[in-house]
């Protein structure tokens, strides 16, 4: 998915770019091109970024020694039509220090210029440091939710169970198959930013950001996540994932499921008596009707 993005907005880039409407703020740090009328936006933006740099270099300890160019997208569609997923809200591409943000979706809960800035920069700022082939996805997204406060960059809607459910059945996706790139269906791409999410929690709840941070040391000095993993928390990939599914499995069982979704299980149960009750009012009512023509019958013999 990362190198359909890029070869989309490479092509696709220009046409927006070189539009009438099109204008600039830059300064030493960053270049902002946005629609005229998102001028204010585009202030706001360049206000905030500062502080937004400034605090991803004391989280990480790595300098931002590039200046991005943010793209803002008044219209939904214009955005949409330059990505794969409409539950995409923004994008980063590291090639070109590049983040555009669909600034629609800026107001719908939980999206803010701010977080979703902080967490697209964050991409920019791992691939800098960490060569591509050696920063699994998960591992990137996993990353860049945990310093934008678990805020992803993407539209989860109403899918925020589907986590729960893979932990009770047992039907999570290994790290592996989420190390070069995420599913395409709506639901398993849920799945599997959440699963980033949880893992990279998971870590610095157990080891702390400074196991988190010896990791990302690893990596960027050159080491696969293997490795890194290894050397930087002394446990094998294999063990931190068993790990992390037996703490997740404690956490989340069947009955904490249940008693957190008990008002829409109940609810669905209701359903299914009030549709047992009227099966069985019409299986009632056509035996009625069959003694009744049995009755008619027998009075004409």
């Amino acid at each position: 998915m990362r190198y359909l993005f890029l070869f989309i907005f490479l092509v696709g880039l220009p046409a927006l770019l070189h539009a009438s409407d099109i204008d600039t703020i830059q300064n030493k740090d960053v270049v902002i091109q946005f629609e005229k009328p998102l001028q204010n936006v585009a202030r706001g933006i360049s206000d905030i970024y500062p502080e937004i740099k400034a605090d991803l270099e004391d989280t990480f300890k790595w300098q931002i020694d590039f200046r991005p160019t943010i793209i803002l997208i008044k219209d939904n569609k214009t955005f949409q039509e330059q990505v794969s997923s409409g539950l995409i809200v923004a994008v980063a591409i590291p090639q070109r220090d590049l983040i555009i943000i669909d600034n629609s979706k800026m107001k719908v809960r939980p999206f803010s210029l701010e977080t979703t800035l902080k967490h697209e920069l964050c991409h920019l700022m791992l691939h800098r440091y960490i060569k591509e082939e050696n920063l699994p996805r998960w591992l990137n997204e996993g990353i860049s939710q945990w310093v934008s406060g678990g805020i992803p960059e993407m539209i989860m809607e109403e899918k925020k169970d589907v986590f729960k459910q893979a932990v009770v059945s047992e039907r999570l996706m290994s790290l592996r198959a989420l190390r070069d790139g995420f599913p395409g269906d709506e639901i398993s791409l849920v799945l599997a930013y959440e699963e980033s999410k949880s893992i990279v929690e998971y870590i610095i709840g157990e080891y702390g950001a400074d196991g988190m941070q010896s990791v990302l040391g690893r990596l960027k000095d050159g080491d696969n996540i293997d490795a890194a993993i290894l050397k930087g928390l002394s446990i094998s990939h294999e063990r931190l994932e068993k790990d992390w599914h037996e703490y997740l499995r404690r956490r989340i069982t069947w009955l904490t499921y249940v008693s957190n979704n008990i008002y829409t299980i109940l609810f669905s149960l209701g359903g299914l008596a009030t549709i047992y009750g009227f099966i069985r009012f019409l299986i009632r009512k056509r035996n009625y009707r069959d003694e009744e023509d049995e009755d008619d019958i027998s009075r004409l013999e």
